[in-house]
């Protein structure tokens, strides 16, 4: 079991446990054997869900008063896809060149090894005094269904009467060098489907059926071509995707009965999300009433949008940053969506992590010297945090 405060041990360790999405593989039990060690009261927690696979989840906590700052992050990773493109073994945690490689390094098993061992190194300097609470969220299903995990997390810690007071989520939220940029908010996320209904017939005969294709065309073209607004002091302007077309044959020969969309609003805080539902629920009313289609329209989606506004986390996080860097973080709203838009509703949340150039891809690494600096930008945010109590 890693035990230093060097975080590269912690990091490989975690990297060579096969957490795919929804799978604990073994990550979970190590940071509890870790944080256990370090006198954290931990907590093992399963939550369920029908349709949905079970997850583990970690709660741990070290110190009994306020202010109880968390880190929030997650084990589980997505699939290493071909492996004959890695270079490395993607569960390996081999370093060649000073460079980390391995499904997790950056997103975001790495930022969870720095967290840890900057809490060491915290404590040790203090010889163990700590003017509040540590506690660490450690998800099991951030790269999934997000069902089960952070969300079920944060309403056991309110049945319990139990309060974030403050919480840093560990994702890759730099750009081109570590610390550059410091994530704030992020934008919500819409998910839509239309389903245009027709009458399926024979391609040969049109004037025996009622082509849905042509109709769902001209309504996702209106939806696309929507100005939704002009961007916002904290965010870029809001975009709406079409990302899936389908009908239920593939024969050319057939006129569909039904053709479906999807898509997605990638939307800003000039919008509440039911008042955005609203607005497109009214185009494509008016886009089907001129075509005289017949169609359904749903909405999901699991985050609205938050901005955390400059204030004492934030600044001290800017401070820790400049201090072990030289460099002013910019402040950021950009990607894509994380666990924050659960957090933001117990207390404030900023995202402060690797560089995110190689997420998700094939030979996802991570400089070694980079997990030192995030370290140490940890460990000096956490003496800044816990100065200002």
């Amino acid at each position: 079991m890693p035990t230093s405060h060097d975080p590269v041990p912690l990091a490989q360790a975690l990297i060579r446990c096969e957490s795919v999405t929804p799978v604990e593989g073994g990550a979970l039990t190590l940071l509890e054997g870790v944080l256990d060690a370090a006198g954290f009261e931990c907590h093992r927690m399963t939550f369920s869900e029908p349709g949905f696979p079970d997850v583990e989840n970690l709660y741990a906590r070290l110190g009994n008063t306020g202010p109880n700052l968390c880190f929030a992050g997650h084990t589980d990773v997505v699939p290493p896809g071909n492996l004959d493109a890695w270079t490395s073994p993607p569960f390996g945690a081999e370093i060649r060149g000073g460079i980390l490689y391995g499904r997790g390094a950056v997103d975001m098993k790495g930022e969870i090894a720095c967290f840890i061992a900057a809490m060491k190194r915290f404590l040790a300097y203090g010889k163990g005094s700590l003017p509040g609470s540590i506690s660490l969220l450690i998800t099991g299903d951030e790269e999934g269904d997000s069902v089960n995990g952070t969300i079920k997390v944060l309403d056991w810690l309110k049945a319990r009467g139990e309060v974030l007071h403050a919480c840093v989520v560990g994702e890759p939220s730099s750009r081109n060098t570590v610390g550059d940029e410091l994530k704030v908010g992020r934008r919500g996320s819409l998910n839509g489907e239309i389903v245009v209904s027709g009458k399926q017939g024979h391609a040969a005969y049109p004037q025996l059926a009622d082509n849905p294709v042509p109709k769902l065309a001209r309504i996702i073209d209106r939806l696309s071509s929507l100005k939704l607004d002009e961007g916002t002091q904290h965010f870029e302007p809001s975009h709406l995707g079409v990302t899936v077309i389908s009908v239920p044959n593939t024969a050319t020969n057939v006129i569909p009965g039904e053709a479906r969309a999807r898509f997605n609003v990638r939307y800003n805080d000039a919008h509440k999300r039911a008042e955005l539902e609203e607005k497109l629920r009214r185009a494509c009313a008016d886009a089907a009433a001129e075509l005289g289609a017949k169609y359904t329209l749903t909405f999901s989606g699991t985050g609205d949008v938050f901005v955390t506004h400059p204030g004492p986390l934030v600044e001290t996080m800017q401070t820790a940053v400049r201090e072990v860097t030289g460099r002013a973080p910019k402040l950021s709203t950009g990607g894509g969506t994380s666990d924050a838009r659960f957090i933001k509703d117990h207390c404030p949340v900023i995202e402060m992590g690797l560089v995110n150039a190689t997420i998700h891809q094939v030979d996802e690494h991570v400089a070694v010297a980079d997990l030192e600096t995030l370290t140490q930008i940890y460990e000096r945010f956490l003496r800044l945090f816990f100065t200002r109590v």
